[in-house]
């Protein structure tokens, strides 16, 4: 597993850290504010998306590895609702904020 605090990407790094430490606030101030995201290749609403699989849920990333400067990486993710499974990232970046994101099975 990779640490949070080693991850290259200093932006993925606070992601990664926001979800982990159930912080709302800190994720949000992250995103652009027309960030978008999809979750096994659908399109999904952001907030809804991170209320159900993230903050109700109680999710969490270990990180297994990361690939493309940080932009990617591969996650054992858990939450509540669906236990733990294999999970590819990928996130689009634009100064130091997310602007998408992309989640699905690995």
């Amino acid at each position: 597993m990779i640490a949070p605090n080693q991850l290259t990407d200093p932006t993925v790094r606070a992601f990664v850290t926001a979800v982990n430490a159930g912080d709302r606030s800190a994720f949000s101030a992250l995103l652009t504010p027309d960030a978008t995201m999809s979750d096994d290749g659908s399109d999904r609403e952001v907030a809804q998306w991170a209320e159900k699989e993230i903050w109700s849920a109680n999710g969490h990333m270990d990180v297994v590895s990361e690939a493309d400067g940080g932009l990617a990486l591969v996650v054992d993710y858990r939450n509540d609702t669906w236990g733990e499974m294999r999970t590819a990232w990928r996130f689009v970046t634009d100064s130091g904020r997310v602007s998408r994101f992309e989640t699905g099975q690995a």
